[in-house]
């Protein structure tokens, strides 16, 4: 997998999540990047930028493209094991690499102890997510599981409340989210699953006071989480 940009690639060489096989560079750099890769044993090739231009996907790789080996998941007990209490985000069905990249980032930043994804119906972390979360895959412990109902049914059987963040739920800011909590966001334009609805404790809803009756969801995952930080303290 290649991953492209300057705090992606520096996260990458600092996390135990990958291994960057080698980097290429613009000739005459000897910053931190580059130091950096000469300590984990990367291999470093300096090129002119037009290289550069022509191997990036997006162009937007600052003059830093690495290729590294693909992203390694941790399991459910792992993320359940990082804290007394923890903070979990579940994605049921988000397929827009953009919108996972964003939710990883803003799960980072708001200290959630870990993030579950399915194989199926969902995308995979790929350079695309790695590159759209600024390098916070490196930092956050991902668990990839067959069966989302499943690992919600766990979740749940470890102590966690579990709510699904959809419409015609409890108001958000009325919920008790203190304590061991999990918060379920549906796919685009799909939502969360009406089995999967079923399976959770409650659901939970942002208010919305405009024409449009839905947000993005890595907007809506954003907005939750800071409110589960709120009540948390």
């Amino acid at each position: 997998m290649k991953i492209e940009g300057k705090n992606a690639v520096l996260e990458a060489l600092k996390a135990e999540t990958f291994t960057v096989n080698s980097l290429i560079c613009e000739k005459g750099d000897n910053g931190k990047i580059v130091n950096l890769a000469r300590q984990k044993g990367a291999k470093i090739t300096f090129v002119d930028k037009s290289v550069l231009d022509k191997e990036s996907v997006e162009g937007k790789h600052q003059g830093y493209i690495a290729d590294v080996t693909d992203f390694k998941y941790c399991e459910i007990e792992d993320i359940l094991s990082s804290s007394e209490s923890p903070f979990i985000v579940v994605l049921d069905g988000i397929n827009d690499p953009h919108n996972l990249g964003s939710i990883i980032r803003s799960c980072e930043c708001a200290g959630a102890d870990g993030v579950i994804i399915g194989k199926n119906r969902q995308v995979a972390v790929n350079d695309t997510v790695v590159r759209c979360s600024a390098g916070a895959v490196s930092h956050v412990k991902i668990a990839r599981v067959v069966n989302i109902n499943n690992a919600v049914r766990q979740l749940k059987q470890s102590g966690i409340w579990v709510y699904a963040l959809d419409m015609d739920g409890e108001e958000i800011t009325s919920a008790n989210l203190k304590g061991a909590v999990a918060l379920v966001v549906g796919g685009e334009g799909s939502g969360v699953s009406e089995l999967t609805r079923r399976c959770c404790d409650g659901i939970v809803s942002l208010k919305l006071k405009g024409k449009v009756n839905s947000l993005n969801a890595s907007v809506a995952c954003g907005i939750a989480l800071y409110e589960v930080v709120r009540q948390r303290g």
